[in-house]
C-alpha cells in the first residue's frame, strides 16, 4: 500500500515531498508554518493578504496607523475613491514579510507566497504589480496567483529579472479558467510552473457559485490533466480542497497529480496564526456548523463557521485604515450595504448588515472563521484533554501524518 512519501514533486532537478501547505490569510499561514513545510522538504505558503497589517503586527511598523492618519478626514464619507495605498510603503511591507521569512528558511523545501487578485486596493494593477515585484525582489521561491483569473498578472512582471527564474503558478477551479489564462499569457512564452486545481470542498473563497456541491475535485483534475496531455503541455497539476488524509492524497498522486495542497488540518497546528480559542472552535465544530455563504464583498462564495463573529456585524467600514477590497473606483460591496442600512435605520444605535461583511477588519481580527468542508473532522485528529479542550498539534506531526499514513488512518499525537 503506497503512501505520499513514495512520490516526489519535481521542479527540474529539484525533488520535493509532494505536500504543499496552502496560503491562508490574514497571517493564518504564518511564516512559522511555511518554514516548517520547507524544513520538512515540502512547500509552504505565506499569504500577502493585508501585508502592511501583517508587517505592523510582526515587525512593529506603523503602516496602518500612517494610512489612517492620512485619510482620517474621509472616515465619515461614503465616497472612498480618495483612499489609496502608498506604493513605497506597500513594497516595504512586502519586503519585511517575505524577506525575513526567506532569511529564516532551512531545509530543502520551498516557500511560496499566495497572491490574491481580488485584493484590488483601489488601484488594482498598480498595487498588484508592486506586491508581485516586491515578493520577487525579496527572494521568494515562488508565487501562487489566487482569487481571480489573473489574466494580466504575468504581464505585470514580465520585465522583472526573476520572471523566468522563480516558480509561478495559478489556482483554478475549472478547465475553462486555465484555458483563459494560458491564452492570455501565450505571447509571453512563459507557461506557469504549476497549476493548483482547487475543488468545491476548500476553505475560504471558492471558485464556484452556490451550486458548488455539483462539482467534484477528481473530475475537474482529470479533465485538466487530459487537456494538458492532449496539448502536450508539461505542467504539474496539484489538486486541493478536501484532501484530509494521506490516503486521500495518494488517490490523486496515483492518477498523475504532481503533489497535493492541504490546509484545513494545519489550522489547528501550533505554528498556525489562528488564536488558540478560535482553534478550539474549529475542533468543536460539527458538520452542520459549517456553511457556504455570500457575505464576502469579493463576490465569491465563502465557506466558514456559522458562529463567525463577522456574520451580521454592522461595523463602520475601516477603509481609511485598511481598504484592501476597494475596487478601482473606490467601491466595496460592504460599504454599499452598510450605507444602505444606515439610511434605512437613521436612529439605530447599532447597525446590522447580514448580506455582506467588512472582510478587511474581520480577517485582521480573526473574526471571520473561514474553514474547509472537513473541519468537523478535526476533532478526530487529536486527543481531548481533561478540561474538555482539544490538544493542539505540531505542524511536523500533521505533515508526517500526511507523508507516511496509509489505509485512511490518522496518527494521534503522543
Amino acid at each position: 500500500m503506497k503512501h505520499v512519501d513514495d512520490f516526489r514533486l519535481r521542479f527540474g532537478r529539484k525533488e520535493l515531498v509532494p505536500i504543499i501547505i496552502g496560503g491562508m490569510g490574514v497571517d493564518i499561514s504564518t511564516a512559522e508554518l511555511a518554514l516548517e513545510a520547507a524544513r520538512l522538504g515540502g512547500i509552504g505558503h505565506i499569504s500577502d493578504a493585508m501585508v502592511p497589517t501583517v508587517s505592523d503586527r510582526r515587525f512593529k511598523t506603523h503602516f496602518v496607523k500612517e494610512k489612517l492618519k492620512t485619510y482620517k478626514y474621509n472616515v465619515a464619507s461614503a465616497d472612498k475613491s480618495d483612499v489609496l495605498f502608498d506604493l513605497g510603503r506597500l513594497a516595504e511591507a512586502t519586503h519585511n514579510h517575505v524577506g525575513r521569512t526567506m532569511e529564516a528558511k532551512l531545509g530543502e523545501g520551498l516557500i511560496f507566497v499566495n497572491c490574491m487578485e481580488k485584493l484590488t486596493m483601489n488601484a488594482p494593477r498598480d498595487t498588484l504589480r508592486v506586491r508581485l515585484s516586491a515578493a520577487l525582489d525579496a527572494g521568494i521561491d515562488g508565487i501562487t496567483l489566487s482569487a481571480g483569473l489573473h489574466l494580466g498578472s504575468f504581464a505585470l512582471i514580465e520585465d522583472h529579472p526573476r520572471f523566468r527564474d522563480a516558480k509561478l503558478g495559478i489556482i483554478v477551479s475549472s478547465l475553462r479558467a486555465l484555458q483563459l489564462f494560458l491564452r492570455k499569457t501565450a505571447r509571453l512564452k512563459r507557461l506557469p510552473d504549476y497549476v493548483i486545481v482547487e475543488g468545491p470542498l476548500a476553505g475560504g473563497h471558492l471558485g464556484f457559485g452556490m451550486d458548488w456541491a455539483n462539482y467534484d475535485l477528481h473530475m475537474i483534475t482529470a479533465e485538466i490533466q487530459q487537456y494538458l496531455t492532449t496539448e502536450k503541455l508539461d505542467i504539474p497539476v496539484i489538486p486541493a480542497g478536501g484532501i484530509f488524509t494521506g490516503s486521500d492524497a495518494v488517490s490523486f498522486l496515483e492518477k498523475g497529480a504532481a503533489a497535493v495542497q492541504v490546509a484545513t488540518r494545519f489550522t489547528v497546528s501550533k505554528e498556525c496564526g489562528l488564536p488558540a480559542d478560535v482553534q478550539q472552535e474549529y475542533f468543536r465544530a460539527s458538520e452542520t456548523d459549517i456553511e457556504v455563504n455570500t457575505i464576502s464583498p469579493t463576490g465569491y462564495p465563502m465557506r466558514m463557521l456559522k458562529s463567525s463573529p463577522a456574520i451580521g456585524a454592522g461595523i463602520r467600514p475601516n477603509c481609511e485604515a485598511y481598504g484592501y477590497l476597494l475596487d478601482g473606483s473606490g467601491n466595496c460591496a460592504y460599504v454599499t450595504a452598510y450605507n444602505r442600512e444606515v439610511g434605512s435605520h437613521p436612529d439605530a444605535k447599532k447597525i446590522v448588515v447580514m448580506d455582506k461583511t467588512c472582510l478587511c477588519t474581520h480577517m485582521r481580527n480573526f473574526d471571520c472563521w473561514t474553514c474547509g468542508h472537513y473541519t468537523y473532522r478535526l476533532k478526530d485528529t487529536t486527543r481531548r484533554l481533561a478540561d474538555g479542550s482539544y490538544q493542539i498539534l505540531s505542524a511536523e506531526h500533521i505533515f508526517h501524518d500526511y507523508q507516511f499514513s496509509t489505509d485512511q488512518k490518522i496518527a494521534l499525537p503522543a
